[in-house]
C-alpha cells in the first residue's frame, strides 16, 4: 500500500470502530482497532497505521494541547498530564547567521516530562486502558522511558522499562526511578533491547509503547498540526520545511501522517506541505544512508555511537513510513558531526532556547544543508527539538561555560570579573 500524499480519505471497512481502524501499510490489510492487541500486521507483518474516514480540518479543532485535536484522534481524551501547547520560538540571532528568511523553532521540551515522547503516551496509556492490559513496557534511550513511568503512573499501570546499560543520560533514568518504574539496564544497546521488548509483547507478557506501537504516533502528529496552526497564524502562510531530528523515525512518521490527512480532508494543499528533513548524527545514520543512496529499506547499523543519546539508533523501526515522508513531500536527510551538535546547542542556548544534544541536531542539519546549498536562502523554516536541556545535565554541564572559584569577598569578586 503506497503512503501517497495526495491519495483519497479511504472508506472505513466493516472493522472500523467508529470510523477508525488499522490498516497494514504493505498489504492494506485492516483490523479493528481494539479488539485485541496487535502492533504489526497479523498477515505479513508490516507496519500498522491508525485509519480515520472523516479526516479533520482546521475548524474542527478546540481547546489547547494534544487533546485540542481530539477530532483527528481515537478518543475524546486520553491519559494526561497535560501535554502539548509548546512554544514556537523566534531565534533572531540564529536566522540572521544561517541566512534563511524566517527560522522558528518548535521547542518539545516544554511538556510536562521534557520531551516530546508525551504527546504519544497520552494516546497510547488510553488505548491501553480501552485494551485492559495488566503491565505497560518500552525499550528506550532514556526519553521514552521517562513519559512511559510517569503516564503509566498516571493510569496506574505498572510499567517496565530495558535500557542500554550505561548509555542512557542520568536526568532520564531519575525521572522514570521516580515515577516508580521498573528498570532494566540491557547488556547492549537500544536495538537490543527493542528486540527483547518486541519478545516479552509477543508473549503477552507486557504491552508495548515504543513508536512501533502505532497509536503512539497518533499523539506525536499533533506536533504537525501545532507547527502548522501557529506558523499561519503568525505568518499567513505554512513553513517551506521542518527540520527534525531522526532517531526510530516515529516523529519524522507522525508529521507525513498528518500532512496526508490535512490534505484528505482539504485543509491544506498538497502544495503547501512542508519539507520533512531529517537530521542524525554521523555515528548513528541509517535514515541518511538509505535517502543518499535511494534504498527502500533502511540497513541495521549493528554498531552506533554519537552525543546525541536519544538517537542513538541503528534500526529505526518507522523507516518503512518515513522514507515515504520525507521523499514525497521533498525533504532530504543529512547526518551530522557531534562537534556541530554541541556547537548548534550552545547556540540554541545563547537565544534563551535549552536543549539536550539530541534536539540540536536540527539546527546542526539545517547549517549543513544551507552550505550545501540545499536550502535556500528564501525559505520558511521550522527546526523542531525534541527534549529539554536538563534531560541530559552532563552534555550540558560539558558543553557551558565551567565555574570560577573565587574568595569570599567583594572587592575580590570585582577583581576577578574585571580581568
Amino acid at each position: 500500500m503506497s503512503l501517497d500524499l495526495t491519495a483519497d480519505t479511504p472508506s472505513a471497512p466493516a472493522v472500523a470502530d467508529d470510523g477508525v481502524w488499522l490498516a497494514c501499510i504493505e498489504c492494506g490489510e485492516t483490523f479493528a482497532p481494539f479488539s485485541a492487541i496487535r502492533y504489526t500486521c497479523d498477515h505479513c507483518d508490516g507496519l500498522l497505521e491508525v485509519r480515520y474516514d472523516d479526516p479533520p480540518t482546521f475548524d474542527d479543532f478546540e481547546g489547547r494541547g494534544v487533546w485540542r485535536y481530539s477530532a483527528a484522534l481515537p478518543f475524546e481524551m486520553g491519559v494526561s498530564l497535560p501535554e502539548g501547547d509548546t512554544p514556537l520560538h523566534h531565534v533572531p540571532r540564529l536566522e540572521e547567521e544561517i541566512g534563511i528568511e524566517r527560522l522558528r523553532v518548535k521547542h518539545e521540551g516544554m511538556n510536562p516530562t521534557g520531551s516530546f515522547k508525551d504527546r504519544g503516551m497520552t494516546v497510547g496509556v488510553r488505548v491501553a486502558e480501552e485494551l485492559g492490559v495488566d503491565r505497560l513496557a518500552c525499550a528506550s534511550t532514556g526519553n521514552t522511558s521517562a513519559a512511559l513511568a510517569a503516564y503509566g503512573a498516571r493510569g496506574g499501570m505498572p510499567t517496565l522499562v530495558l535500557l542500554p546499560a550505561g548509555k542512557v543520560a542520568a536526568g532520564k533514568i531519575a525521572q522514570a526511578a521516580l515515577h516508580d518504574a521498573r528498570i532494566l539496564e540491557v547488556d547492549g544497546n537500544f536495538d537490543d533491547c527493542l528486540d527483547i521488548v518486541q519478545d516479552l509483547a509477543a508473549r503477552g507478557e507486557v504491552y508495548l509503547l515504543n513508536s512501533l506501537n502505532p497509536f503512539r504516533l497518533e499523539g506525536q502528529k499533533t506536533i504537525g498540526l501545532e507547527i502548522l496552526e501557529e506558523f499561519h497564524a503568525d505568518h499567513g502562510t505554512y513553513p517551506d520545511r521542518i527540520v527534525l531530528p531522526v532517531g526510530n523515525a516515529g516523529n519524522t512518521s507522525a508529521l507525513y501522517k498528518c500532512f496526508r490527512e490535512l490534505v484528505q480532508s482539504g485543509a491544506l494543499d498538497a502544495d503547501d506541505v512542508p519539507k520533512l528533513t531529517g537530521v542524525q548524527a554521523e555515528g548513528a545514520a541509517p535514515m541518511v544512508e538509505a535517502i543518499e543512496e535511494g534504498n527502500d529499506e533502511v540497513r541495521r547499523w549493528p554498531d552506533v555511537e554519537t552525543i546525541a543519546t536519544a538517537i542513538r539508533i541503528g534500526n529505526p523501526v518507522n523507516a518503512p513510513k518515513a522514507l515515504p515522508g520525507i521523499r514525497q513531500t521533498g525533504g532530504t536527510a543529512v547526518s551530522v558531526t557531534d562537534e556541530a551538535i554541541t556547537d548548534a546547542q550552545r547556540s540554541l542556548a545563547s537565544e534563551g532556547v535549552g536543549v539536550e544534544p539530541a534536539s540540536a541536531t536540527s539546527i546542526a542539519g539545517l547549517r549543513k544543508l544551507r552550505e550545501q546549498g540545499v536550502v535556500d536562502d528564501d525559505e520558511q523554516v521550522v527546526c523542531l527539538t525534541t527534549g529539554h536541556l536538563l534531560k541530559d545535565p552532563d552534555a550540558a554541564f560539558a558543553a557551558g561555560n565551567k565555574p570560577e572559584s573565587v574568595p569570599n569577598d567583594t572587592e575580590a569578586i570585582l577583581d576577578h570579573i574585571a580581568e
